[in-house]
């Protein structure tokens, strides 16, 4: 496949997690698709993952990737195409670092469970299960307010994960591209080099 294209590709899979990672967030704030106070949401809702990990932090190099892949016309200096690389390749690392943050911060959210009010008592009261109660729905019904806060959290928590390990394949895949593009195409040009000097 022609590298551009598949940069482009990459760029567009990079916007659409990062829509969807700050989807899920936004979701994550509203159990029950109601406000709680920050008192009563868990901490690793407050830290955002979806919002600045995988959303904006992975939305940047996802344009970013998607305007380099456009190519530069022919009057552009070889400096300007190696400084656009060199962004790229910078964006990309940062987005990397921000998929990374949100699956780490969404495992720990998932590992804790939701804060919750059990006995009009707000704390994390899924904790000391140490995440046996994503297998065991028993324990789900220790939640009273909010109301199915546990399978929410679940779902979208899930949801931040597998969002930002397809995040972090895509960006390593776009880190590793400007590296083998100029092996690629000396070893291009040295293919015709060789067919050309054929008889």
């Amino acid at each position: 496949m022609n590298p551009r294209k598949c940069a482009r590709w990459v760029g567009l899979f990079l916007i659409s997690l990062s829509l969807v990672c700050i989807v899920a967030n936004a979701l994550l704030l509203v159990p029950d698709g109601k406000t709680w106070s920050s008192d009563q949401l868990s901490l690793q809702v407050l830290l955002m993952p979806g919002f600045i990990g995988g959303g904006l932090m992975v939305l940047c190099p996802g344009i970013t990737v998607v305007l380099a892949a456009g190519g530069h016309p022919k009057w552009v200096s070889t400096k300007l195409k190696r400084d656009s690389i060199l962004r790229s390749f910078s964006f990309s690392a940062l987005g990397m670092l921000g998929a990374i943050y949100c699956l780490f911060v969404s495992a720990a959210g998932l590992r804790m469970g939701p804060k919750c009010s059990k006995n009009a008592k707000w704390a994390y009261h899924l904790q000391e299960s140490s995440g046996a109660y994503l297998s065991n729905h028993e324990y789900w019904n220790l939640c009273e307010k909010p109301p199915n806060v546990v399978p929410w959290n679940v779902t979208l928590f899930s949801l931040l994960m597998v969002a930002s390990c397809l995040e972090i394949l895509l960006c390593s895949i776009h880190l590793v591209n400007p590296i083998i593009l100029p092996f690629r195409k000396k070893q291009r040009q040295s293919h015709l080099a060789v067919e050309k000097s054929r008889p």
